[in-house]
């Protein structure tokens, strides 16, 4: 993945808590930016290389290599957001599978395709058939296939895993609408600590992730504080790209300071309530085993 440049002769030098932001906010989202990298862009190649080839053999045969060349860019595509349903499926830890596999309807797209481009040229359909199967598989090879389960925490019920997957999915689309919205404004120091943010309130997702019963103690800030936060974040970049306004960057700046702590605080609060859980259920446990007549001799060992 392509890095921004930075160091002491950067238009970002002279902040260490900017460069740390920006390090942070690199490593908390490598995986989530560009998961195939190169290979999807790949894709892309042979739908170009078949059009333009197409264009000299006839109707017919231009007919067939647009569609072929249609298909593999539309598999591009769909192998491109496959990979990225993926990542953030690995990234979690209450994911719901992709409601489509979009991997393996790039592969299904790519067969075709490969069939479609292989009769156009010679017609022989037993041919062109098995070179689809070929292709199909090289890209299932290549790609893999989609999560075809859920993935959840063991001893909590199925309707608060999905009541919780339901609210990250919808938090997730906020800090996406923040990051495409302050990307629009060029500015990469905002950028870095717009990431930095972003990272915080993952830390609370995750935590909610761990113990659903967190959710109804996080919902808002799950819902209506990122909903504000985005909200802010589109107005703010269309005032800041018109004039460079440093009061209302001052401002922006500000209420990210804000919400971070209060994401962070909030994280925290929820941690220590589960600590305190996990004390409460050992003393009831040890209590427990008093009344049996037993001793918890552990603390000897």
């Amino acid at each position: 993945m392509a890095r921004r440049y930075g160091g002491r002769f950067s238009p970002e030098a002279g902040s260490e808590e900017t460069e740390g932001a920006h390090r942070l906010s690199t490593t908390a989202t490598e995986f989530r930016i560009a998961p195939g990298g190169a290979r999807v862009n790949l894709l892309y190649l042979p739908a170009a290389v078949l059009a333009v080839f197409s264009l000299g053999g006839g109707p017919e045969r231009l007919a067939l290599g647009l569609i072929g060349a249609s298909l593999w860019a539309l598999a591009a595509w769909l192998t491109r957001e496959g990979l990225r349903a993926e990542a953030a499926w690995h990234d979690r830890k209450v994911a719901r599978r992709p409601a489509m596999p979009r991997k393996l309807s790039a592969s299904l797209l790519v067969g075709i395709g490969t069939a479609v481009a292989a009769g156009s040229g010679n017609g022989d359909l037993p041919g062109a058939l098995l070179y689809g199967v070929i292709g199909a598989a090289l890209h299932v090879t290549a790609f893999g296939v989609d999560p075809l389960t859920d993935k959840g925490i063991e001893g909590v019920d199925r309707f608060q895993q999905d009541r919780v997957a339901r609210a990250v999915d919808e938090a997730e689309k906020h800090l996406t609408a923040m990051r495409d919205a302050i990307a629009r404004t060029g500015d990469r120091q905002i950028e870095a600590r717009v990431e930095r943010f972003l990272a915080t309130a993952r830390k609370l997702f995750r935590t909610v992730e761990n113990d659903p019963r967190d959710l109804t103690s996080a919902r808002k800030f799950l819902s209506v504080y990122l909903m504000g936060a985005r909200d802010a974040s589109v107005k703010f970049a269309e005032v800041y790209a018109r004039g460079r306004d440093a009061g209302a960057r001052a401002d922006y700046l500000a209420l990210l300071d804000d919400l971070e702590q209060n994401f962070a605080a909030r994280t925290e609060k929820l941690l220590a309530n589960d600590h305190a859980d996990m004390s409460v259920e050992i003393e009831v446990l040890r209590d427990r085993l008093k009344q049996e007549g037993l001793r918890a001799d552990y603390q000897q060992e």
